[in-house]
């Protein structure tokens, strides 16, 4: 019989309840923090209420509501939103659409700070994506445990920061390093051959999102070298367009992987792993479980 003792008390930064989590996952797509306010956590609901919904409307504010007039008038469709990084943060999204969509019927001088604003939307967006999954991931493990790595969502959002730096910080390394230096490759070898027309929303809408998503590398450049004016466009252009935007997709793996490693690991299973890596590992792991066992059997003898 385990004694009581032995059981760790939760301490009160530690509960909260459990709940839905498709319920938590669909409150936080329509309002940040909605879900983390379902599931009881509410000065967290708050806190990423206010960051999540206050980068939107600071964007929306920089940009006067203007960045669905970067479409041409044949991609305007009732849909021509919904492959945008602002859709991660629904609501805030709708209600963009419902209050500017499409803009005058006539063509506008873009506002100063056009380029920032729209960016700062996008990001939003893409942090309610996290947000949701902290959510989903909150509403099944409710407890933290201390020694754990870090958080899921937090190791996916490092990946977002820089290529592989989640896997790193899960102590990865070397699959981190392999994956910044391929993806920022391919990036910065795509933005080459499009001569850096491809660092700009305006010209590639749909192909800056996929670009998007490759994270703060493709941000800084954007405002480094992006919107430059192209009298003519480079032999290689289109190549240059595909890398980029390739790059930026590719990333959504990585985040995937990062955040599939961590949720394993606080679950107390086995990470996921491809059937060559686990064919490969097999003896390791044989070796491991024999080393575990003659452990626990020399205990044993030494308690008898």
């Amino acid at each position: 019989m385990t004694d009581s003792q032995d059981t760790p008390t939760p301490t009160k930064a530690q509960e909260g309840h459990k709940g839905d989590p498709l319920v938590a996952v669909l409150l936080t797509w329509f309002l940040p923090g909605a879900g983390h306010l379902y599931l009881g956590r509410r000065k967290f609901a708050l806190i990423a209420f206010l960051v999540v919904e206050g980068l939107y409307f600071a964007g929306l504010t920089l940009s006067q509501g203007m960045f669905l007039e970067y479409l041409p008038a044949e991609m305007r469709g009732r849909f021509a939103a919904a492959l945008t990084p602002e859709v991660g943060n629904l609501g805030a999204l709708l209600y963009h659409v419902d209050a500017y969509g499409f803009g005058l019927a006539f063509p506008r001088e873009w506002p100063a700070h056009m380029d920032l604003g729209t960016l700062l939307t996008a990001v939003s967006g893409i942090l309610n994506v996290m947000l949701m999954s902290r959510a989903h991931f909150d509403a099944r493990h409710v407890t933290r445990e201390a020694g754990k790595p870090i958080g899921p969502a937090l190791a996916a959002s490092l990946s977002l920061v820089l290529p592989g730096l989640g896997q790193i910080i899960q102590g990865r390394r070397g699959r981190g390093i392999l994956i910044a230096s391929m993806l920022l490759t391919v990036f910065f070898v795509g933005t080459q051959m499009a001569g850096g027309t491809n660092l700009d929303r305006e010209r590639h809408f749909y192909y800056w999102a996929g670009q998007f998503m490759l994270g703060a590398p493709a941000w800084l450049t954007e405002f480094a070298h992006g919107h430059t004016l192209a009298l003519e466009m480079p032999l290689r252009v289109d190549a240059g367009i595909v890398l980029g935007c390739v790059a930026g997709m590719l990333n959504i793996l990585v985040m995937l992987d990062a955040y599939g490693y961590s949720e394993a690991k606080h679950l107390g299973v086995e990470p996921p792993r491809s059937a060559k890596s686990a064919k490969a590992d097999a003896p390791k792991d044989a070796l491991a479980k024999a080393v575990a066992s003659g452990a626990t059997e020399s205990t044993s003898e030494v308690q008898a």
